[in-house]
């Protein structure tokens, strides 16, 4: 099995918890911390070139004490700020998805962390028990209503993703609103009271009426649109007749010579469009393809 090359989880900053409850060392680091800034859409600010763009505390009209604190690499402390926050203009901005193709590695992460933060906090300013105001505390990463004093943490949803083969062939599907022959490895969100591995075996018979024998977990995804934790797994399952259910618009399975032909860089004539790598579906997939290859 390969090593992990997708994107959102290569060299992760050191998120130093024991510094969030330290307000007079945060505001210490704030001069000199470089701060991600992050419009409304999810888009964060670049230089001209569309590299990442962080101006320093000192830089903004702003202190530490509305910033999210995402933790130090190396020496220097990095902060995450809503860009409508403060009167600081970028030469541009750009999205996760293309930062994700074209920025180094830990700077891909580094947004993505910042990106989910940011969401969990613009979409839970109000206390779900009573309804009051919260105030963000520990650098941003618990908020405490000031009406009942309930503690709310950020949330991370977990999905399942899994290529799923019947040993010759991997079953694949796709969605309505995706490019024209765009088809990724199946995927689903684990309800209440599901194991993972139930949650494999419901989503597969669901979506394509693919029955599962067993089921491997390999790897996880942070997944920031908006706030998923993608789990991995393979599975094998019975060779059955595919019946596409109401969430996918197509469900088929694919030969081993057929997402070859996708998985070749000179491939663009294939019927077949996989998921682009910085997700952990190409992943699953070119594990899949790998291990059919080597078995012959």
């Amino acid at each position: 099995m390969s090593a992990p090359s997708f994107a959102f989880v290569a060299e992760p900053l050191d998120r130093s918890d024991a510094l969030r409850d330290r307000a007079d060392v945060l505001s210490s680091l704030w001069p000199q911390a470089q701060i991600v800034l992050i419009d409304a859409d999810g888009r964060c600010s670049t230089d001209a070139s569309g590299q990442l763009h962080a101006p320093r505390g000192a830089d903004l009209q702003s202190d530490s004490g509305s910033a999210l604190f995402l933790g130090l690499r190396g020496e220097d402390a990095w902060f995450a700020l809503s860009a409508e926050a403060v009167h600081y203009r970028a030469a541009d901005r750009t999205d996760l998805r293309s930062a994700a193709a074209l920025w180094p590695a830990w700077q891909a992460t580094l947004f993505a962390q910042a990106r989910a933060l940011l969401h969990w906090q613009a979409c839970n300013r109000y206390c779900g028990g009573c309804g009051g105001k919260l105030a963000f505390v520990r650098g941003g990463w618990e908020g405490r209503c000031a009406v009942c004093t309930r503690t709310h943490y950020p949330r991370t949803d977990p999905a399942i993703i899994v290529a799923v083969s019947d040993g010759a062939r991997l079953l694949l599907g796709r969605q309505a609103t995706w490019p024209q022959r765009r088809y990724s490895t199946l995927a689903g969100f684990v309800e209440p009271g599901e194991s993972l591995e139930q949650a494999v075996i419901r989503e597969v018979l669901e979506e394509s009426g693919v029955r599962i024998r067993g089921t491997r977990y390999l790897a996880s995804q942070p997944w920031p649109f908006p706030g998923s934790l993608m789990l991995g797994f393979v599975a094998d399952a019975e060779p059955d007749i595919v019946r596409t259910g109401e969430e996918l618009q197509d469900v088929r399975w694919f030969t081993r010579d057929q997402i070859g032909a996708a998985l070749d860089k000179d491939g663009n004539h294939s019927e077949l469009e996989l998921s682009p790598s910085i997700s952990i579906s190409r992943w699953l997939i070119e594990c899949w393809y790998s291990q059919a290859v080597a078995h012959g």
